[in-house]
C-alpha cells in the first residue's frame, strides 16, 4: 500500500511522542503547498498522505515539537531549543509506501526512511 506516514518517539522519555502537531506540504516549483495537518495518535502514529494522492516531488513534513515538550513539561528553554523540526524529503516512486520516522529529544533529533 502506498502512501506517506510517521511516527514520532521521544527519546528522552523512551516512549511515542502522542500530540504532536504534524504538517504535510507538497514542494513544488518554489512554492510549499499544505496537503494536510493532523496530530499524532496514542502511539505516536499519523497517516499524511494516501497513495492515490502522493506523486513524484518534493514534500516538506513540519513536526511541532516545542509544543509537545512543553505541554508534557519537560525541562526546555523559553524560547525552545527545537520549536518546530522540518524535514524536506522527495519521493521518486509514489507507488511505494513512504515512511518518515523522527526520533526526537528537547535538543536533538534523527530521522531516517522506514518501511
Amino acid at each position: 500500500m502506498s502512501g506517506l506516514t510517521t511516527h514520532i518517539l521521544d527519546t528522552a522519555a523512551g516512549r511515542p511522542a502522542a500530540g504532536v502537531g504534524v504538517r504535510v506540504s507538497a514542494r513544488r516549483d518554489g512554492e510549499v503547498r499544505l496537503l494536510a495537518e493532523t496530530h499524532t495518535d496514542a502511539d505516536g502514529r499519523a497517516r499524511l498522505v494516501e497513495g492515490a494522492q502522493l506523486s513524484a516531488g518534493g514534500y516538506r513534513l513540519e513536526f511541532a515539537v516545542g509544543d509537545y515538550f512543553h505541554a508534557g513539561g519537560a525541562a526546555v528553554s523559553d524560547p525552545p531549543f527545537l520549536d518546530v523540526v522540518v524535514i524536506d524529503f522527495a519521493v521518486a516512486d509514489p507507488a511505494q509506501h513512504h515512511h518518515v520516522p523522527l526520533l526526537v529529544s528537547p535538543f536533538g533529533y534523527s530521522t531516517y526512511r522506514g518501511s
